[in-house]
């Protein structure tokens, strides 16, 4: 049992967010193009940690995210669950170990990506933090080390993690799998990053890159095994001036499915993706930002046309250019409003769960979001 000093370490948090989306054509998490939009995208969660000594924590969070669908998904799991174990510990410099259920250090905000209080938009920036495959980058299982030095004018910051990642039935749609009997397995992957805050975080800069793996084991006689490989590259750079930030992130991602003995169903694409974001801050609790944010299926194939003279979909599914118009008023500490305006050239992060028929979609199309956010 924790002694009863460990006891006052004891911290326990929640958060709430509800959203309204609606959509002009297209649909995003429910049915966001019919009658009054979607209130289909709610996420609640609730963290605890406890300290039992100075350099070791115990740190949990569940989470119930509900995306669309027909709240399957929503069922709470466990988010992250870890055990940190501090081996070093000074002014100077921070080492330690982490065992367990870590979230991936991927881009700015991929660690606290479901806590709407963390974000500057209500979605963020759909070319990078992609939704519809987002539990492949969202956390692993395994063992991951961290590494803090302090500089003359800054931090600089390393982490790397060795373990399984989260393989779930939005990676199945993304590699065409949904409807093919079988079981796809997370294997060894790795995935690392390299951050530098200068100035007590006026400039920060990262540098992600991960190889995350899965296998596909199809239960129907005479076909094969499928091996999936990815591998992304982020650049993050942000300035923070003291009533704005200018934040922009680039990413190349190399995809494969191979060993298939149908051709159609193995791949081998390198995507692009990049955003450029400005956020004003005013009224000491507003804040406004303006989004250009860019995505490419296949840097061989920008505009989809092969894609499309192939049969395998519409040349719009393989790249989406959105201007995003977002405000946000923090009520309070535990309240939060934002709203946020979208236009969207091409279908290429769009919900596969929501559009089962990438044809009926539409190229051009327009959404509008608002959410309530709470934490306690």
């Amino acid at each position: 049992m924790a002694s009863e000093g460990a006891l006052d370490t004891l911290q326990m948090h929640g958060f709430l967010s509800q959203a309204l989306v609606i959509t002009d054509d297209n649909n995003v998490f429910g049915p966001s193009s019919e009658d009054g939009g979607s209130l289909k995208y709610t996420e609640i969660g609730a963290n605890v940690s406890l300290r039992p000594h100075q350099d070791l924590l115990l740190a949990a969070q569940v989470l119930s995210r509900r995306a669309g669908g027909d709240g399957r998904d929503a069922r709470p799991v466990l988010d992250y669950g870890v055990l940190d174990y501090q081996m070093v510990s000074s002014q100077q410099r921070t080492f330690g170990i982490q065992l367990g259920r870590s979230k991936n250090p991927f881009g700015f905000y991929n660690q606290t990506r479901d806590v709407a209080f963390t974000r500057p938009s209500i979605l963020l920036p759909q070319s990078i933090y992609f939704d519809r495959t987002r539990s492949l980058a969202l956390s692993g299982d395994g063992v991951t080390l961290y590494h803090e030095e302090s500089l003359p004018h800054g931090t600089l910051r390393t982490q790397i993690g060795f373990g399984k990642p989260q393989a779930e039935d939005d990676l199945r749609r993304t590699m065409r799998l949904e409807d093919t009997p079988g079981e796809l397995e997370p294997r060894e992957s790795t995935i690392a990053q390299i951050k530098y805050e200068h100035d007590g975080g006026r400039v920060i800069a990262a540098l992600s890159a991960a190889s995350a793996k899965a296998r596909f084991e199809p239960r129907t006689s005479g076909m094969n095994s499928g091996d999936f490989h990815f591998q992304p590259w982020i650049l993050s750079l942000q300035y923070n001036a003291e009533l704005w930030s200018l934040t922009g992130e680039y990413a190349i991602r190399q995809s494969t499915l191979e060993g298939f003995a149908n051709p159609f169903l193995n791949f081998d694409v390198t995507g692009e993706s990049w955003y450029l974001q400005y956020a004003r801050r005013f009224h000491d609790d507003w804040q406004w930002l303006v989004r250009y944010d860019s995505l490419i299926s296949n840097r061989d194939d920008r505009s989809g046309q092969a894609y499309e003279s192939s049969g395998a979909g519409p040349a719009h599914s393989q790249f989406a250019d959105d201007i995003t118009l977002g405000l946000q008023w923090n009520v309070s500490h535990r309240l939060k409003l934002a709203a946020e305006y979208h236009h969207v050239d091409g279908t290429g992060w769009l919900p596969a769960q929501d559009n089962p028929d990438p044809a009926a979609t539409s190229r051009r199309w327009n959404m509008l979001l608002f959410q309530l956010s709470l934490r306690f």
